[in-house]
């Protein structure tokens, strides 16, 4: 979604501006964040290889979140809807190609996420062993898939809905890319609740739920947490 379309949307008071309200699918506007390197360098869509998984942190300092290279255009204007009911639509991916997406890596069955220790959930361009097909979001803690090609939807296993999308800014003259904001159903506020130790022991005098704010890293996978379940 291009910056000027997220705020037209805003304006006509779509945006809540808030992770109380899970249930509403409404876009949701938090601070615009670019996208950066681990030397802090703009990252440049370019840059992204096609088929691998990166990671980055967004609206908050402990939720992590996939970016994608799909290598091909997504479907756009894509309507999903909520585990609480709530429709919405996916507007596609953005970048040249309008290949690039990004989506919470928390997964909307039991809440399985990437840690630095371990990953239960990653992209797969090719079948998993337990998959149903391939170039999907596999979580291997119960086998939920989803379709990052069309809003994150479900395509197999237990999960009540899609993940949570990020709203992507790319910026055609730079090549950049920048976090927006979030649709879809969030799983914040669960995920703070479920995780509230254990958030507290690796952010220790940090808050897990302070908000990005400026840039926010991205890492590949591979790099990020030190053994990635292949199920």
């Amino acid at each position: 979604m291009r910056r000027r379309e997220f705020i037209k949307l805003c304006a006509a008071g779509a945006c809540a501006g808030t992770p109380a309200l899970e249930a509403d699918a409404s876009p949701r506007r938090y601070a615009r964040a670019r996208l950066v390197d681990a030397t802090n360098r703009p990252l440049h869509a370019a840059q992204l290889a096609v088929g691998q998984n990166y990671i980055f942190h967004y609206p908050f300092e402990s939720t992590p979140c996939f970016l994608l290279n799909l290598g091909k255009p997504t479907r756009q204007e894509v309507t999903l809807r909520t585990e609480a009911g709530e429709s919405y639509v996916w507007p596609g991916g953005v970048g040249p190609a309008q290949a690039i997406v990004a989506y919470s890596a928390i997964c909307a069955h039991q809440m399985a996420y990437p840690t630095r220790q371990i990953s239960f959930i990653s992209f797969r361009d090719g079948a998993a062993a337990n998959a149903s097909r391939g170039n999907v979001i596999h979580c291997c803690a119960e086998h939920s898939e989803y379709d990052p090609a069309a809003g994150a939807r479900v395509v197999g296993g237990p999960a009540p809905q899609p993940l949570a999308a990020i709203l992507l800014e790319h910026d055609a003259a730079s090549d950049e890319l920048y976090a927006l904001g979030t649709l879809g159903g969030e799983k914040f506020n669960a995920f703070f609740a479920k995780y509230e130790f254990k958030l507290a022991l690796d952010y220790g005098n940090r808050k897990a739920q302070a908000r990005v704010a400026g840039s926010t890293v991205v890492t590949e996978l591979a790099e990020f947490c030190k053994q990635q379940v292949r199920c």
